[in-house]
């Protein structure tokens, strides 16, 4: 789809939040204005679309020229490929952060929940989530493919430690990473954030349904058990070893 300019007035940012507006101190820092273009190309994507957003409207948001965009990144591709890194680089930070085995594994996977939802409920979220990867190149597609999968076996890495240390109710780490994944990048399809419930609040909300349902607790029964697939699939597991 090729990209027309709308005729809408283009969206604006809240006053300082261009580093190009503010005199007098170091913010001009390269790496500090190459991350405000970033954010503002998320933020465009998320009102109105990749393909609806041009360049022209992120230099508008920043209050800059064109050519200055192009100082930072080589094209509009480029930036949804950097929006996504952003995005998920909330996360991967959190499963770095879980490493340390100084606490149980699933208060270190409530504090993962948390960030991932965050970071889903963020202008980031819309780039990570609703546009996939489906208009990057291969290469840059792999490249996301990559750090994704790193933090899917960071969360099944932490589910397996849970089961370990007695602070996760016995489950299928694949499947109830998928499970977990896939509940929380669904935020990005209907989360908004004028509406009643805050990021944090639902971030607190996720972490206390995910902690209520991995919560070991005592067993009533054969039949009980049998009836959770996601525990079974531990059961077949083992019985495969």
């Amino acid at each position: 789809m090729a990209d027309t300019e709308s005729t809408d007035a283009p969206p604006t940012l809240a006053p300082g939040s261009s580093p190009w507006l503010v005199r007098g101190v170091r913010s001009r820092a390269r790496e500090i204005k190459r991350e405000a273009v970033i954010r503002a190309a998320a933020s465009a994507f998320h009102a109105h679309g990749y393909h609806n957003t041009t360049i022209d409207r992120i230099a508008a948001l920043l209050n800059v020229s064109k050519p200055t965009i192009y100082y930072y990144v080589a094209n509009k591709e480029q930036l949804l490929f950097e929006c996504f890194v952003a995005g998920l680089e909330r996360i991967r930070g959190a499963i770095r952060r879980s490493q340390s085995p100084d606490r149980a594994a699933r208060e270190r996977l409530d504090e993962v929940i948390r960030d991932y939802a965050l970071a889903i409920a963020s202008d980031y979220g819309w780039c990570m989530v609703r546009a996939e990867d489906l208009d990057l190149s291969a290469q840059m597609s792999r490249k996301i493919k990559l750090l994704k999968s790193e933090i899917d076996q960071g969360i099944r890495r932490l589910l397996r430690e849970g089961m370990r240390d007695g602070s996760i109710e016995p489950c299928d780490p694949k499947m109830t990473a998928f499970a977990l994944a896939g509940a929380l990048n669904w935020i990005a399809h209907w989360y908004r954030e004028d509406r009643s419930m805050s990021a944090a609040q639902i971030a607190s909300a996720f972490v206390e349904v995910f902690a209520a349902g991995l919560r070991p607790r005592r067993a009533t029964g054969r039949t009980q058990r049998a009836a959770n697939p996601l525990r079974a699939g531990v059961r077949r597991t083992r019985t495969a070893r």
